[in-house]
């Protein structure tokens, strides 16, 4: 009888370590739920910087695609998750990024998103430390709704504007090709 539990611990134990995935020193899950919706890692890679290592990310999809326009285009539900692993990345240097992230992916015309770009980057008014992980989630029909570590920070309307913020990582000009080939799992 004890062999049996401990055959069974065992089971158990590896059914869950198989249910992640490391990239560097983060650790992503391959599946997540949001908004009711059972989403499937598409592909996560890191974010660098003069070899340092910056944040994990990965992609989250209902169906798993490597071309990034199809992915954009969606308007169903899906994620990123973004796992810091350094302590360079601070919050002021996040605001940057998201900033120049969406000057980028909107060729600098960012008019008609500067309102929900001013409410987004206000998710971020608390310090960012090391393990902190942040997940962006476009609900249809809701918009991007964003968490920090599991606490819902609020909602940005607009398909739109899920389009331009995909496009940061996902877009012609990415924040780094390395995450944009690992999330489309090209690497």
């Amino acid at each position: 009888m004890r062999k049996i539990i401990l055959l069974f611990i065992a089971l158990i134990s590896l059914s869950n370590a198989t249910a992640q995935i490391r990239v560097g020193k983060a650790v992503l899950p391959y599946e997540e739920n949001f908004g009711g919706t059972d989403l499937k890692l598409n592909g996560a890679g890191m974010r660098e910087m003069l070899w340092i290592d910056l944040y994990a990310g990965g992609l989250y999809l209902q169906n798993k695609s490597k071309d990034p326009r199809v992915i954009l285009d969606a308007d169903e539900t899906m994620a990123i998750k973004l796992n810091i692993v350094s302590g360079f990345v601070t919050q002021k240097k996040m605001i940057k990024a998201v900033r120049d992230g969406f000057n980028k992916a909107t060729f600098g015309n960012t008019k008609a998103l500067d309102e929900r770009i001013n409410k987004f980057i206000k998710f971020f008014n608390e310090p960012i430390v090391k393990n902190d992980v942040f997940d962006i989630v476009y609900i249809k029909d809701t918009g991007i709704k964003a968490f920090k570590n599991g606490k819902e920070l609020g909602v940005v309307e607009g398909r739109d504007f899920k389009y331009a913020l995909f496009k940061i990582w996902l877009g012609d000009e990415p924040a780094s090709e390395g995450i944009k080939n690992g999330m489309l799992g090209l690497q």
